[in-house]
């Protein structure tokens, strides 16, 4: 049972405007950014070793996404990830493609240490972070948001964090309490950095509402879930889709979050 309708985590995130700083791929900066500014949230997008110490700690919350590594972006996120911890600063991971390399897994298990307060990922790099699955195809997910469970859990309790994983059926947990949530499009998976937009909205409710942080990750996905939905009757293809995504986002109210969200505890999995 929730401690309070849905959608008073999305009032709270368009009273607070909270600042995201996002450690983010090349590809998904701009949609990021345009996706985080349509619900309510203000995006900084900043990598530079010599300053993301400096500007995490002055953000409500950090999103790292690690789709373009390069050993100097590696190191910003660490960086970033050790002073968000350090100074009780809200952050969400998101391990892309981290079953497909070496260098992937390391850096993940390296962030980890800095104990995130959510990883958000699809099936496949949920089951590959936890050690269940090994090479993963690129983004893509190859398993089910239903065989990733038992991961997201584990990683839960592991490391004292929510797990929300994304896909056809979203599943989010914090090891204790589960949910899961229903809704979005079959247009979302063909527009590419949704689910990095995704990862960095997630920040922006945490940062909004802290001591939530379930509920908060839940409020977001739900957020997605129904203005995915609604895109999707308008769109005419994937071009159109995005666009018609940023005015549902935009148009989304929180009596909308709180009576149309299709998610249901889940007692067992």
């Amino acid at each position: 049972m929730l401690s309070r309708p849905l959608g008073d985590y999305l009032s709270a995130l368009r009273d607070a405007t909270p600042l995201v700083h996002c450690i983010t791929n090349y590809v998904a900066m701009n949609s990021t950014a345009n996706l985080l500014l349509a619900t309510g949230a203000s995006p900084a997008m900043l990598h530079a070793q010599e300053e993301v110490a400096e500007f995490t700690a002055i953000s409500g919350a950090l999103s790292i996404n690690i789709g373009t590594l390069s050993a100097h972006w590696a190191d910003a996120m660490l960086i970033a990830a050790r002073t968000a911890q350090e100074q009780h600063i809200p952050w969400v991971l998101d391990p892309v493609a981290v079953g497909a390399t070496a260098f992937r897994q390391q850096l993940c298990s390296a962030l980890l240490v800095h104990q995130p307060s959510v990883i958000r990922g699809n099936a496949s790099e949920i089951q590959a972070l936890n050690g269940l699955a090994g090479q993963g195809r690129g983004v893509d997910a190859t398993a089910s948001t239903h065989e990733a469970a038992a991961a997201a859990i584990s990683l839960a309790q592991q490391y004292r964090c929510v797990v929300a994983v994304t896909g056809e059926e979203d599943f989010i947990t914090n090891g204790t309490d589960h949910y899961r949530l229903k809704g979005g499009h079959p247009l979302m998976p063909r527009v590419t950095t949704l689910g990095c937009g995704l990862s960095a909205l997630v920040a922006g409710f945490v940062a909004a509402n802290r001591t939530q942080p379930l509920e908060a990750s839940l409020a977001a996905l739900a957020c997605f879930s129904i203005a995915g939905s609604r895109a999707g009757q308008q769109a005419q293809g994937p071009g159109s889709f995005q666009v018609a995504l940023l005015d549902a986002l935009y148009q989304l109210t929180p009596e909308d979050l709180s009576t149309i969200a299709q998610m249901e505890a889940v007692h067992a999995v």
